[in-house]
């Protein structure tokens, strides 16, 4: 019989941790949450301070009648459920339902599953913290009620189905608001003019027009018309260079923090062409645990869902010892890095990071996932080097001075010690149209008062630019900037936007859907605390306040209830028509004769029906034309998305006509033939850029090869081959 029971959520986990254990302990899985709010009904009784109705959720009753009997077996019952607020509601939530008292020593929690942490935690079992139950309910309750209240009026005055909620409506406008920047962006000319220019040694180089030298000081100009620009070059194009003022200084980069959740999404989205809800779903394969050759069930990475940047001494210790062993002792700071944490993050917690050093993602790559690798790849490298030495770089910015006033500047750059960067890179990729600098030159030997002859001018019309659409990562990033929502939130928010249909992927950008301004005007103008960002994060650091025991749930309920409450009775009565209305096409129904072709909306996007619905039942997708023509039949493609991946795939005009042409690719076709086997070439997309390959995988022009990383590792991610045909319909 066993002495002891440890509960924990997934089985996954509960297999990890039984390694650990002896035979006096019994693992077992709870399988997540069970216990929850009814769904038919609100589930909060507003009249009795907001008093939560809890039931057994639909499908656990049997897995609480296994753990009451594990239970009646066991002389001690132990719950290690996650080391956050979810985790702790669930500790509390099991309680309930096995009849366990929460003010006994049942609750162990840890942060990373490894032998040393899990036999550390069964010592230090401590009753179940309320506050942090507090928090997680009085978040529960608030969606809660804004979702009860808000999604039968949307069902009501937009279209039923919807959904609304406190963080899901405000990502939504701002993907709105920034589409609506775009649309209204006026595009200003500018200009860049460069010189060509080389030395007496025939050493080539550019520098750009920086401004007017005027008794040792630079005035900026700005090229603002092509009339300045040819002003500018007729007064230079016969006058002398020469190198007026070079400084030269050694620069030290230093590495950038361990992966918190936030990061880790945005950086997977970046570096590695996941979701966020991929990122999410791999992140806890890893955390929980895979199976290792010779070692069994193996957890590899610390919990995932954290804003802290705190590090385990003996961590750092360890990675240390790896770094020196595999980089040398130079790669070493004098002492271990630490990174400051934000005010709201919890210090309780690590940053993400490897639990074994001695399972580097290579020397078990044959164990995991493709995707389990990469970001297993991606986690070690980064905590690598986090604690890895400064890059190190010699650094020349040299003006120089044509005529009398007319002053172009150049920087060079010299990596002189990688530093952390042999590990890592240089982070963040960015583009030459990110500055009115140019990309750093490679520069000679040059000297004050060297002369330089002119090669030849080039000026170059730009324009500003609108911002950029948000991505998943981009998204994430602004959220958390604003202090809107935490780790556990930020994945499902956005699969949510998208399964909605509020907004859809075009490349990795996230654009509005019709249906997704439409309900964001909606609630700007009824409801526009629900949709502000100040309001949103406020209350975020009001939970916070309820979690650390300072604040009280109930009163943070009053306070927000009743004048929300007031505001979609409001609501109710000013908004008096349909806001999604049908838009005429045109054409007469082909079913009945006599009704008349709408595009209508829908939970997944627009489509075509008779307006004398329920009468004629007559419905058709719209269509999309896409460029190019089948590769197959010759006919023309559709173009088509996928409801499930949010994604873009292409079929054959005449699939499912007669006769049938059964073409479908998740990549455009081209009219071009492989040179290498004559099969036809597409277009693919990773990482926001286009590229072509055969569409022939055993071709040697179908495969994307990387110069910077193994080709397993940069080698697109195919989620699941071709789409089924189910996914057009």
């Amino acid at each position: 019989m066993a002495k002891t029971l440890v509960i924990v959520e997934s089985p996954a986990k509960a297999k990890t941790i039984g390694r650990y254990l002896g035979k006096d302990y019994d693992v077992a899985a709870s399988v997540g949450h069970v216990r929850d709010l009814p769904k038919s009904t609100l589930g909060v009784d507003i009249d009795k301070d907001f008093q939560p109705r809890y039931i057994t959720m639909p499908g656990k009753e049997s897995v609480i009648r296994d753990l009451k009997k594990k239970k009646d077996k066991a002389d001690l019952v132990l719950l290690a459920t996650d080391p956050d607020r979810e985790g702790e509601a669930i500790a509390w939530h099991l309680a309930t339902a096995l009849k366990l008292d929460p003010q006994s020593n049942l609750r162990i929690s840890f942060n990373e599953i490894s032998k040393k942490a899990v036999t550390e935690a069964l010592n230090h079992a401590r009753p179940i913290d309320m506050d942090l139950v507090n928090a997680q309910q009085t978040r529960r309750i608030l969606d809660r009620l804004v979702g009860y209240e808000l999604s039968p009026l949307l069902w009501k005055k937009v279209l039923k189905g919807l959904s609304a909620g406190r963080v899901q409506s405000l990502a939504t406008r701002m993907i709105v608001d920034r589409e609506r920047e775009i649309t209204a962006f006026v595009p200003e000319e500018y200009w860049w003019l460069d010189a060509q220019v080389k030395t007496g040694q025939d050493e080539q180089f550019r520098a750009r027009f920086h401004g007017l030298l005027k008794e040792e000081k630079v005035s900026v100009v700005k090229l603002r018309r092509e009339a300045d620009v040819q002003s500018i070059m007729k007064d230079v194009q016969d006058t002398a260079f020469k190198v007026h003022t070079v400084k030269k200084r050694t620069s030290r980069r230093a590495s950038y923090p361990p992966f918190t959740t936030s990061s880790l999404q945005q950086e997977a989205s970046r570096a590695l062409g996941f979701s966020a809800s991929r990122t999410m779903r791999v992140a806890q394969m890893l955390y929980e645990g895979v199976e290792i050759s010779g070692q069994g069930q193996t957890s590899l990475v610390t919990y995932i869902r954290t804003d802290s940047l705190r590090i385990n001494t003996d961590a750092i210790q360890e990675i240390r010892q790896v770094i020196e062993k595999t980089y040398g002792k130079e790669y070493l700071p004098d002492k271990p890095r630490h990174f400051k944490n934000k005010k709201s993050a919890q210090d309780a917690h690590e940053a993400i990071r490897p639990i074994h050093f001695d399972l580097s993602p290579d020397q078990i790559a044959g164990d995991l996932t493709s995707e389990q690798y990469r970001l297993y790849r991606l986690i070690w490298n980064k905590f690598m080097s986090s604690q890895m030495a400064s890059a190190v770089f010699d650094t020349v910015t040299c003006d120089i001075v044509a005529g009398e006033d007319k002053l172009f500047r150049v920087k060079g750059e010299t990596l002189i010690f990688p530093g952390w960067m042999k590990v890592y890179g240089s982070g963040e990729s960015k583009t030459a149209d990110d500055s009115d600098e140019l990309d750093k030159e490679s520069l000679p030997p040059l000297e004050e008062g060297q002369a330089l002859q002119l090669l030849k001018l080039l000026p170059e019309q730009k324009f500003t630019k609108p911002p950029a659409r948000y991505t998943e990562a981009s998204l994430i990033k602004a959220l958390e900037e604003e202090g809107v929502g935490r780790p556990s939130t930020y994945a499902p928010t956005i699969f949510t936007i998208l399964n909605r249909n509020y907004a859809e992927k075009e490349d990795r950008y996230l654009k509005p859907t019709h249906l997704g301004e439409a309900v964001t005007a909606l609630l700007e103008e009824n409801f526009a605390n629900i949709v502000d960002t100040q309001f949103t994060a406020k209350m975020e650091e009001k939970l916070d306040l309820v979690e650390s025991g300072e604040a009280s749930s109930v009163e943070l309920l009053k306070e927000f209830y009743p004048p929300f409450h007031a505001q979609v009775e409001k609501a109710d009565e000013a908004i008096t028509e349909k806001v999604l209305k049908d838009k005429e096409t045109g054409r007469t129904c082909p079913k009945c004769g006599q009704g008349q072709l709408v595009i209508k909306h829908g939970r997944f996007g627009e489509f075509i029906a008779c307006n004398r619905y329920p009468d004629c039942d007559y419905t058709e997708n719209i269509e999309v034309k896409a460029p190019g023509k089948c590769p197959l039949c010759g006919s023309g493609l559709l173009e088509k998305k996928s409801r499930k991946r949010s994604a873009t795939f292409y079929v054959c005009d005449k699939k499912g006509s007669n006769p049938d042409c059964s073409f479908i690719s998740w990549d455009l076709p081209l009219e071009q033939k492989c040179e290498l086997c004559g099969s036809y070439m597409v277009e693919k997309r990773y990482r926001g850029r286009k590229y072509k390959l055969c569409s022939n995988k055993d071709c040697p022009n179908g495969q994307y090869k990387s110069k910077k990383s193994k080709a397993r590792v940069a080698k697109k991610d195919q989620e699941s081959g071709p789409p089924s045909s189910k996914a057009g319909k």
